[in-house]
């Protein structure tokens, strides 16, 4: 089955960054797009942008827990490779028990491999993904756990959180065999305060990009930076891969069709495109 044969509601999270050139994108593709745009108010202005991107998501997610139908949830960044929906959903459509499918990984890693090819697994990030209303009910709560833990003036990584939140409430999560888009946004400076890489780039894509990412068109970026960035993205991927952080060792002992495994790891890198 497609992705937009799966769903064609589309939730796009988004601040001060212009969505047009994404919502003309998925519009002519077929989906109908939504944009929650967050309107800070004076009393949030000092919380972090790690909170606020929070809120802006448990947004999203009571919108769609309250739906019959599951969400596509886009950040305002992310840049669809063309022909996104026409892509194969990453899971089983008649499975009950799917929590999140991540259409943009980062920091992947896959457990398990279906006969049909689905690949169980984790990623941080929320920069693209499907969630179904049961799943998103669920983050809701995630949401006021991380409220209560952190605080809305703290920094939290909340999004990796996200896998193991739903695993223990049964729910399974997927990664997909290839991304559906890039997270075309700049360096968020709250990354850098607190030791984690600046930027993250989707590792392989499974087509080329619809449009240009932020990244290449902003005024600090020379003809050659998207490129640059693409190229640095697959050989991250790879090594990632080659140094077991994408499949790791324990894993694969502890499976029972590793050779499954490993072929999907290592076979969704052949391609040319960046």
């Amino acid at each position: 089955m497609r992705l937009i044969d799966w769903t064609k509601q589309v939730l796009i999270i988004a601040y001060k960054e212009s969505t047009q050139q994404l919502e003309t994108c998925l519009n002519q593709s077929g989906f109908t797009c939504e944009v929650l745009r967050q309107q800070i108010q004076p009393e949030q202005a000092d919380f972090s942008r790690s909170y606020r991107c929070l809120l802006n998501h448990r947004r999203a997610w009571e919108i769609t827990s309250q739906s019959n139908q599951p969400s596509i949830i886009l950040e305002a960044d992310f840049v669809p490779v063309l022909g996104f929906g026409q892509f194969p959903l990453p899971f089983n459509p008649e499975q009950t028990n799917v929590g999140i499918s991540w259409l943009y990984t980062c920091a992947s890693q896959v457990y398990y491999v279906s006969p049909e090819g689905y690949a169980e697994g984790f990623s941080t990030s929320a920069v693209g993904y499907i969630v179904t209303p049961k799943a998103a009910g669920y983050l809701i709560e995630l949401a006021a756990e991380i409220s209560e833990k952190f605080g809305p003036y703290k920094y939290s990584t909340w999004d990796s959180n996200i896998d193991d939140f739903l695993r223990q409430r049964q729910l399974k999560n997927y990664i997909p065999w290839r991304n559906y888009g890039e997270h075309g946004g700049l360096a968020n400076p709250e990354h850098k305060q607190h030791s984690l890489g600046r930027t993250h780039r989707a590792d392989i894509l499974y087509n080329k990009l619809a449009f240009i990412p932020m990244y290449a068109t902003d005024e600090k970026a020379d003809k050659g930076e998207f490129l640059r960035v693409r190229v640095w993205a697959r050989l991250k991927g790879i090594a990632r891969l080659l140094t077991g952080r994408f499949l790791r060792l324990k894993v694969i002992k502890g499976s029972s069709t590793p050779l499954r495994l490993i072929r999907f790891a290592v076979i969704r890198h052949f391609s040319l495109s960046l």
